[in-house]
């Protein structure tokens, strides 16, 4: 399934991992090892999707070292049944898995479990435009490739388990908190849309492109604007990924959708409300 070139997951800081990998090669020759490692209490529990072995055992010593629990699975029929009996924080998801492939599982995580705080992050060898855009389109989070430093992996694991619970345990929202524009209501705290006191379910990322937008409806924000901040400054995406983004944000708005105007040549606003 996997390639050579493949397996070849690090990057400057090879020297550095080199210990962990033959702490991991003399732990093989007494098998397999438990695909759970969540032991800790508290902690983040991070879900490996990955069928080769020895990129899913090189990731989990990271993350496990790096304070998170850690659940593998060899198949994304696999990770879906974890799922309905584990709370998970974030995925990790290959797109090259037996049976169905990355993308399908990444849609019907979000799907089933309508479950558009949990963070995905794609992590896989396929890293021509067209994958990357189809995985941010199917409800992914972020988009890493192989080879990637196990530094950069963590930190962005971080990052995005930060925007994730900043919208959890928080109180009944306040009108600052609260955004009420035509149909639509945008709980922040929440991290909740209504349209029509109709919840809609959207990926963290189509989130926080809808609440700059109505944050200030009128302005127009260019499309590497929206990417600043979504992923941060110097994150490389491409505006056309924001334009796959854009679409599947109106199309789940529905009607309330076509009050994201699009401004030919600069980027995006959000239609101001008609007070007349």
């Amino acid at each position: 399934m996997h390639s050579g070139r493949q397996r070849v997951i690090f990057r400057q800081d090879f020297q550095e991992q080199a210990p962990l990998l033959m702490e991991f090669l003399r732990a093989r020759q007494t098998g397999k090892p438990d695909k759970s490692a969540a032991v800790g209490k508290g902690k983040d529990n991070i879900l490996i999707v990955e069928d080769d072995i020895d990129i899913q055992q090189v990731v989990s010593y990271n993350l496990i070292k790096s304070g998170f629990n850690v659940t593998c699975a060899d198949s994304g029929e696999e990770a879906l049944e974890i799922m309905e009996r584990e709370r998970i924080d974030l995925v990790l998801l290959d797109i090259m898995l037996p049976g169905m492939d990355g993308m399908e599982i990444c849609t019907l995580i979000r799907d089933r479990h309508q479950s558009g705080r949990l963070p995905i992050i794609m992590l896989t060898a396929k890293g021509e435009e067209d994958d990357i855009i189809r995985g941010l389109a199917c409800g992914a989070d972020d988009y890493v490739t192989k080879p990637f430093s196990p530094k950069v992996l963590i930190a962005r694991i971080r990052a995005q388990l930060r925007k994730s619970q900043e919208h959890t345990g928080q109180e009944e929202p306040s009108d600052q908190e609260t955004i009420r524009l035509h149909s639509m209501t945008i709980h922040r705290g929440r991290h909740q849309v209504l349209v029509d006191d109709s919840q809609v379910h959207l990926t963290t990322t189509e989130f926080t492109i809808l609440e700059l937008l109505a944050s200030r409806p009128g302005w127009v924000f260019t499309r590497q604007q929206i990417i600043d901040t979504i992923r941060g400054y110097d994150y490389l995406i491409t505006p056309r990924a924001v334009d796959v983004q854009i679409f599947g944000l109106r199309k789940k708005l529905g009607p309330a959708g076509s009050c994201i105007e699009t401004v030919r040549g600069i980027g995006y606003r959000m239609k101001e409300e008609d007070h007349a």
